[in-house]
């Protein structure tokens, strides 16, 4: 038997897989953290427990409970939230908490006064992307500004890819996709690291190794493997962003070919044959040479509702309390008796990149009902969602159809031997 490893780490809950050649999959496992939100506009995870504690609980879990053998493990992957922060020291120990990405709108001030001094219009040439609350380079310029003790200690600063993939072989790694987050330390066009637009903010050798995704990045350190029970030397891929890897488990591979996600926050990848020239989206390069993407992704959606469960719904049995809510909000009828809400509950990322926005509920009076309430939120994501689906017909000029697929789809190359997986794929 041969069986391959994949661990995503999400904003609340980070999950496993053991799949084999074709993709089938062998054994599932799923594992809950928390949110950290120490103050308005901050979200953070710790390291130390929210990701490599998930790791090694769902390695060991997957192991356990299946029939497949640490030793037919051919190879590791991981996916997680991104792009992050996280400062750590020379042998890759944590020295704070992670900041999030764009749903942490702490460097607000950062993404100010970086634009201003080198120029948006210039940072969107040489990047790619505007400067966001999704911008690795003004969290990173935040920290050297407000933690400066933390900031002179760290030795790289880390995705949450990047440091699982240290924990597991040694290496300080990060794959293009995810570095093309990291402005204005990414040129896009040159694919390497730089600081010539934003000398003051770190120094190259801070951060990781640039490589592709499915690049090799090495094998389970002995110590890893006594940690994780895997075997030492099993290879482990660079790895990427959690939603880059949910588009290929869904079969996004061509040119033309779009996946949205609803979790934590609504995100979409549009696989795109030529570089995105429209400030409101963000641009990568694909997870293989040659290739394009252009995402979006709103801030907040299933956070949104989790929140309001955590909030408005503590009568209600936890396990059961989304299901009855969403019952409860399809008995309101379609724009929940007047209720308006803006869902800008952490700022708003695309399309309009504000990190001050605010949420908003309209329209409340003494006749509404929590379940109008609920519904109104449901609405609110679906309108900002439709928001960007507009975003991208305004942008590209060609409309998207039922499947989310541009018109004309063209063949795509690099994508190679995951067509194969097709036949397994979930959609789209």
């Amino acid at each position: 038997m041969n069986a391959y490893l994949g661990i995503d780490v999400g904003t609340y809950e980070s999950k496993g897989v053991l799949v084999d050649r074709e993709g089938k999959v062998l054994a599932s496992a799923a594992r809950p953290h928390g949110l950290i939100v120490p103050r308005a506009g901050w979200a953070e995870h710790r390291a130390e427990e929210d990701w490599w504690g998930d790791f090694v609980w769902l390695t060991r879990k997957l192991i356990a409970e299946s029939s497949v053998p640490a030793s037919a493990i051919r190879a590791v992957g991981t996916s997680a939230i991104g792009p992050c922060v996280l400062p750590v020291d020379a042998d890759g120990a944590p020295l704070s908490n992670a900041i999030l990405y764009g749903v942490d709108t702490r460097s607000a001030q950062e993404i100010e006064d970086l634009t201003q001094a080198i120029g948006a219009e210039e940072i969107f040439d040489r990047c790619g992307n505007a400067l966001t609350t999704q911008s690795v380079g003004p969290k990173i310029l935040w920290l050297k500004r407000n933690r400066p003790d933390v900031y002179a200690r760290a030795a790289k600063f880390l995705n949450s890819t990047s440091f699982l993939v240290h924990r597991l072989t040694g290496r300080f790694v990060v794959d293009h996709y995810t570095a093309a987050n990291a402005s204005p330390l990414y040129l896009v066009d040159e694919q390497a690291w730089s600081t010539a637009l934003a000398p003051d903010v770190t120094e190259i050798d801070r951060l990781p190794e640039l490589a592709w995704t499915t690049d090799m990045a090495g094998g389970v350190t002995r110590r890893a493997a006594e940690t994780t029970g895997l075997v030492a030397g099993t290879p482990v891929i660079v790895g990427t962003i959690d939603a880059a890897a949910e588009a290929i488990s869904v079969g996004v591979l061509d040119v033309g070919e779009m996946m949205l996600m609803y979790g934590s926050t609504v995100f979409t990848i549009l696989v795109a044959g030529e570089r995105n020239r429209d400030q409101r989206l963000w641009h990568a390069p694909w997870l293989f040479r040659g290739m394009q993407a252009c995402m979006a992704g709103l801030a907040i959606s299933g956070t949104l509702t989790h929140w309001f469960v955590d909030q408005f719904a503590r009568d209600l049995d936890p396990e059961t309390a989304m299901a009855r809510l969403a019952a409860d909000a399809a008995a309101s009828p379609p724009g929940a008796n007047g209720l308006v809400v803006l869902p800008y509950f952490s700022g708003e990322r695309t399309p309009i990149h504000d990190p001050h926005a605010k949420g908003v509920v309209l329209g409340l009076t003494l006749a509404h009902t929590r379940a109008d309430v609920y519904r109104a939120f449901i609405e609110g994501i679906a309108f900002a969602t439709n928001h960007i689906l507009e975003t991208y017909d305004a942008s590209a000029g060609a409309p998207l159809d039922p499947r989310g697929r541009r018109r004309p789809a063209q063949p795509a190359v690099g994508a190679g031997d995951l067509r194969r997986l097709r036949p397994h794929a979930r959609g789209p």
